[in-house]
């Protein structure tokens, strides 16, 4: 037997859209748009966890440094390419001031003959210039782990071996193989690279 009470309650329970709040399921707030699995309240990527949502450009560089020898774990495709990006600007950056205010012209005149001579001009780096090829080039060095680490991670979301990396070693073939893998959606088989994830 039941009562009106509890018939009402039943009918406004089942009508639409009256579902049963879970708050259990971190689902919702897990695949929130900048919060990733794995961050904890502060918003701070744990250790081989995997971002499994698109980050923006602020939130790739972070993860990128502070993952700086980090080989275990996934990276986005989003997480993957601002970085690739970043790292065309710098060096579009420092090709133009290298270019510009950090190189001079350097003319020179030679006689040929008594009644002809050849006027030349070329481009040669002064002071400055010297001091930004320096630069990049202490950059390029301090960027070889981490873009290394970054790529794996990259193959891990795809659930590929990091050791495809070294495909990268075969001139021109490679790197056009790899980038294919790079651009390849997230595979969630790719949770067996996760630390402390159990691949049984």
């Amino acid at each position: 037997m039941t009562t009106p009470n509890s018939d009402a309650s039943q009918q406004g329970d089942s009508q639409p859209g009256n579902y049963p709040r879970n708050d259990a399921s971190p689902a919702a707030d897990q695949y929130r748009p900048g919060r990733a699995p794995g961050d904890d309240q502060g918003g701070h990527q744990q250790p081989g966890s995997q971002p499994g949502v698109p980050v923006g450009p602020g939130q790739a560089i972070k993860r990128f440094y502070k993952k700086y020898a980090q080989f275990s774990g996934r990276a986005s495709r989003s997480e993957y390419w601002w970085i690739a990006l970043f790292f065309f600007l710098i060096y579009i950056l420092f090709t133009v001031l290298i270019s510009t205010v950090g190189s001079e012209v350097v003319s020179s005149n030679t006689v040929t003959s008594a009644t002809s001579y050849s006027y030349s001009a070329r481009s040669e780096p002064n002071g400055l210039g010297i001091f930004l090829s320096l630069l990049l080039l202490v950059f390029i060095l301090a960027h070889i782990i981490p873009s290394i680490a970054l790529a794996v991670r990259r193959l891990h979301d795809v659930n590929m071996s990091g050791f495809l990396y070294l495909l990268s070693l075969i001139p021109f073939l490679g790197p056009i193989i790899l980038l294919v893998f790079y651009v390849l959606p997230p595979n969630p088989a790719g949770a067996r690279f996760d630390r402390g994830v159990s691949t049984s």
